[in-house]
């Protein structure tokens, strides 16, 4: 394959080409189902330049991956975001998230396994996963928080929360993905329904140490209603 000639960048344009770079790798990440086809030179030929000018931005291959995937968990926060803009109620609003995780994950399988794909050594995060952190468990600790300070949840129990509901995201997306003939229903209404039990079942426990149990048996009464 010969390499499309690019005309030469004005001044200051390398961020532009750096953008280029990762929309070329994610584009052939996508067409082939993984990172095999995505050399530095089929990228480099993707955006019409020669290698030499991949490396003026990008180490080497993984580092390359690393920026697609950072680019990745990028977009999944600005869906995540999207579903919470004008959300006043904290549960609805993290049902809507959850529900933005999964739906997003599902329509970009490709991406999502590469990008969660990768193992992260116990104690040594990478750039990536700074990334992640500051999107997806951002948003879903933040929601988390607010219910803690309406009295749903203890405050001492944020993190296991978050945890445990990015869990449940996740795997119901995963399985999606994996077995998409199971009864999902239509437009996702199985998922849907997972997480709402999720957050019915979660704050149903978290009724003892000084919880204000209106709050809960309020938050309780509004989910019964979505699945009933």
């Amino acid at each position: 394959m010969t390499t499309r000639r690019r005309a030469r960048s004005p001044r200051g344009s390398g961020e532009i080409l750096a953008e280029e770079i990762i929309e070329a790798a994610g584009e052939l990440l996508v067409e082939n189902g993984d990172d095999t086809a995505m050399s530095i030179r089929a990228v480099a030929n993707r955006v019409g330049v020669t290698p030499p000018s991949i490396y003026l931005h990008f180490a080497d291959k993984e580092a390359l991956l690393d920026a697609v995937c950072a680019r990745y968990f990028e977009r999944l926060d600005d869906e995540m975001a999207a579903a919470s803009e004008g959300v006043d109620d904290a549960f609805e609003r993290a049902l809507g998230q959850g529900m933005a995780y999964v739906r997003f994950a599902v329509a970009t399988p490709v991406l999502y396994r590469v990008a969660f794909g990768k193992p992260t050594p116990e104690g040594h995060p990478s750039k990536v996963d700074e990334v992640l952190a500051a999107s997806a468990y951002s948003r879903f600790a933040g929601t988390v928080t607010e219910l803690a300070d309406e009295g749903v949840f203890d405050h001492a129990e944020i993190a296991d929360i978050v945890l445990e509901f990015w869990a449940a995201a996740h795997g119901i997306a995963s399985l999606m993905l994996a077995k998409p003939g199971l009864a999902w229903g239509d437009d996702f209404a199985r998922a849907e329904a997972m997480l709402t039990a999720m957050c019915l079942g979660r704050a149903s426990l978290a009724t003892d140490g000084g919880i204000d149990q209106t709050a809960v048996g309020r938050r309780l009464r509004s989910l019964r209603d979505r699945v009933n």
